[in-house]
């Protein structure tokens, strides 16, 4: 079904045509001013110089031309030539039964459905998950949704870190607690054990310890990059331990990205690419896109119209070593032959805006992609304590993710069992998890992208303000009364909106017809900060209605079964909108 703003500009249009204007100049755009009218069109003000006439005259004849539309309940020419638009309540209850009938609301398919791979998650093989993986995580994941729900075939690729020097850095460690194990003998010619020889845990404490070392001890430094080139090259001992690492880390990543409601379409990784790197190598050589510099081997990118430096796509290290740019083109040139992706999405620290630059320009240049193939950068900020600084334990080391989870989900656990004591401990503690991932994910979301933010725990559990708690608190109130409808013999099939009989109805309706537009605008910006905007307007309004109206208590019945239509709308609206964040809404609160 077509967006509210195009069926009122549609109405507008017309009305320009019949006073005798060009129907273009009637857009309608939301109102400014709230307190005056709902909707506007400014189109007398650009109409006045073509036509050479007074703006508010033009405006007047548009207005005249609108008196008996039944979409309008007032349309008033104002000074210096704004049309002033309200709509009918009839017209508006309408709009919002064809939304309830419709698939996803009448939100349509797109003019063209695109292929768009989301290139987010990043996390390093060996290494625990951190404070840095979660924007990542959660704006990829929103913003695939977003996306999928517009109508697109999007995948989603956790890319992962699984050919670097971590990984030599734990076979170092390994090899100095347990020589004796085979791997580590070149003459061993066996099956070596299926099992790996250390745990989750134990490969964690090997990675922390090693990493260390490494930091101030050159040799160590010299044996952890020497034992990533002899995994990296097949050797046989090291590629299998690089395979239990792999085994063992995997199943932790995804229990990590479980928790946060965070799925990807593919697995992939580094490694998945590198056999494509010596011919993707060669074949710049030969077509003179790579030159040596400095020993390196590089791809000019810089443009003549570049107002900054933009240093060339350093391809191979001096000593021959690929780099991460390396294997971006190898994984950009393999999703081309597999995909044909209209996009490709990448959501990393906006401090590697520089690096995605050299590679999207590397590659068109090359032609590892195909000419119009869309790349972006979605470069997020940092996560920060309440001191405005880079967000740190008590002992001043990076926050695992899984502890911040935890600590969101056990404050959540706190309030509720405070406010409702009947729970049992198990119902509140599966409450708490469900609520405590609305709050972080909201936290994060409700802010655009590229800011940086604080990490607050006592803000983001809070049950009031723009919160993920009070959205959920929101729809939890909708559920409640609708149960107690059906229990007092009501039935949810078959009801239609009525007009709405005052101005909190009429609010909460606006706002739900703006749902299309909004679900519009978000994909088209890759903006789920728009969704969290839009659903907390959304219950704002639901929650003034509520104030101020008899629902449950109201005597004309078929009044209140209108009404049970409207609640059932908003929660709809609501839980597809928290869908496109990423996370659900319990049954009670």
């Amino acid at each position: 079904m077509d967006k509210i703003l195009d069926v009122i500009s549609g109405e507008v249009k017309k009305a320009f045509e019949t006073a005798g204007y060009d129907g273009e100049l009637g857009r309608v755009t939301l109102s400014n001013r709230p307190d005056l009218c709902e909707y506007q069109c400014n189109g007398s003000l650009a109409g006045a110089k073509k036509y050479h006439k007074a703006p508010l005259m033009i405006a007047q004849g548009v207005a005249e031309a609108l008196q008996e539309n039944p979409v309008f309940a007032e349309v008033s020419a104002v000074a210096p030539g704004f049309l002033n638009l309200k709509l009918s309540e009839d017209f508006l209850s309408g709009y919002l039964n064809e939304m309830a009938a419709s698939e996803k609301f009448g939100v349509g398919e797109p003019e063209k459905k695109e292929t768009i791979i989301i290139d987010y998650g990043g996390p390093n093989v060996a290494k625990p998950l951190h404070v840095g993986h979660l924007r990542p995580a959660i704006i990829g994941e929103s913003v695939k949704r977003i996306l999928r729900y517009a109508g697109h075939n999007v995948i989603g690729d956790v890319h992962l870190g699984d050919w670097g020097l971590q990984m030599g850095q734990v076979i170092m460690e390994l090899e100095e607690r347990q020589p004796e194990l085979p791997y580590f003998d070149e003459n061993y010619e066996g099956e070596y054990p299926k099992e790996p020889p250390f745990t989750v845990a134990e490969m964690g404490e090997m990675y922390a310890a090693a990493s260390a070392k490494c930091k101030t001890d050159e040799a160590c430094k010299a044996r952890a990059l020497e034992n990533t080139r002899k995994f990296q090259n097949g050797v046989r001992g090291y590629r299998a331990l690089w395979k239990h690492i792999m085994d063992v880390s995997l199943p932790d990543i995804k229990e990590n990205y479980d928790r946060l409601n965070v799925e990807f379409d593919l697995w992939k990784g580094e490694s998945d690419v590198q056999d494509l790197i010596p011919g993707m190598v060669e074949k710049m050589k030969q077509e003179g896109f790579a030159h040596e510099s400095e020993g390196a081997l590089v791809v000019d990118v810089k443009e003549e119209t570049d107002t900054k430096e933009i240093p060339p796509c350093i391809i191979l290290k001096s000593d021959g070593a690929s780099l991460y740019s390396t294997t971006d083109l190898a994984t950009l040139e393999e999703r081309t032959q597999n995909y044909h992706p209209d996009s490709v999405i990448y959501i990393t620290d906006k401090r590697q805006a520089m690096h995605f630059e050299q590679v999207f320009r590397c590659a068109r240049k090359t032609g590892l992609v195909e000419p119009e193939t869309r790349l972006v950068h979605i470069g997020f900020g940092t996560v920060n304590g309440k001191d405005g600084k880079p967000f740190k334990t008590r002992e001043g080391g990076v926050p695992r993710l899984e502890n911040l989870i935890e600590e969101i989900d056990d404050e959540m656990y706190r309030k509720i069992r405070e406010s409702r004591r009947e729970l049992s401990d198990e119902d509140a503690r599966r409450t708490a998890d469900i609520v405590g991932l609305a709050a972080l994910k909201y936290g994060d979301l409700s802010n655009q992208a590229a800011k940086d933010y604080v990490f607050d725990v006592d803000r983001f559990t809070s049950f009031e303000g723009d919160t993920g708690p009070y959205i959920l608190y929101t729809i939890v109130r909708i559920k409640s009364i609708l149960e107690k409808y059906t229990q007092q013999g009501g039935s949810l099939s078959g009801l239609s909106i009525l007009p709405a009989r005052n101005p909190e109805e009429k609010a909460l309706m606006l706002e739900l017809s703006g749902f299309q537009a909004m679900v519009a605008g978000a994909s088209k910006e890759l903006a789920p900060n728009r969704v969290c905007a839009y659903i907390y307007d959304l219950s704002n309004a639901f929650n003034r209605f509520y104030h101020e109206t008899k629902i449950i208590a109201e005597e004309d019945e078929a009044r209140k079964a209108g009404l049970i239509a409207l609640l059932m709308l908003t929660k709809g609206v609501l839980e597809d909108c928290i869908g496109l964040l990423g996370f659900s809404a319990p049954d009670r609160m």
